[in-house]
């Protein structure tokens, strides 16, 4: 980050940690709230619960769509993307805003000019691989993201003794790509 913010100075930076904050889930609560409004319930007649999650949900729908660069980074856990990353997915992936589907029924890109970043920890050595790197790509790619790309930091648990090396190479990475992106 402190890389990338030297080499673009104008660029705004809004910092998301999914760790600090309740982010919303699809939950009853969301579900219904989608029901309600669908069969035309006003906003406000929904619950208190309700109304605050929807509007968290499409607000960070609203945050990815006002954004030109995406960084993603996170660890793998058990061969996937922890939960609140699943849980911000869920967030980006809208019909009728991210994408939208075709009178045959097919899907179609709905987001275009945009660039993304993947950054993920590993303790095994997975090669781009797991399910985790798969997924993040193929959602990003799937709502129109075409240029992902991938610093991996593979192999801490599975190789202790270069740990350090592993880490220090993907900072190293992290950096070169920082001046690009």
């Amino acid at each position: 980050m402190a890389e990338y913010v030297k080499t673009h100075p104008d660029d705004e930076i809004d910092k998301l940690d999914l760790y600090q904050v309740d982010f919303p889930e699809i939950d009853g609560d969301v579900l219904s709230a989608w029901d309600e409004l669908t069969s035309g319930t006003r906003f406000g007649d929904l619950t208190s619960a309700q109304q605050v999650k929807v509007a968290e949900f499409n607000a960070s729908t609203d945050q990815f769509l006002a954004a030109d660069k995406i960084v993603i980074a996170n660890p793998l856990i058990n061969l996937m993307v922890p939960t609140k990353l699943k849980a911000w997915i869920d967030t980006i992936c809208v019909a009728g805003k991210t994408f939208k589907y075709t009178d045959t029924g097919a899907a179609i890109p709905l987001t275009s000019g945009k660039k993304a970043m993947h950054i993920q920890a590993a303790g095994g050595k997975y090669n781009n691989q797991d399910f985790g790197t798969q997924y993040v790509k193929g959602i990003l790619n799937f709502v129109g993201l075409q240029s992902v790309q991938k610093i991996s930091i593979e192999g801490m648990d599975h190789f202790p003794e270069q740990a350090e090396q592993i880490v220090a190479d993907a900072e190293t990475e992290a950096r070169k790509v920082a001046d690009e992106f």
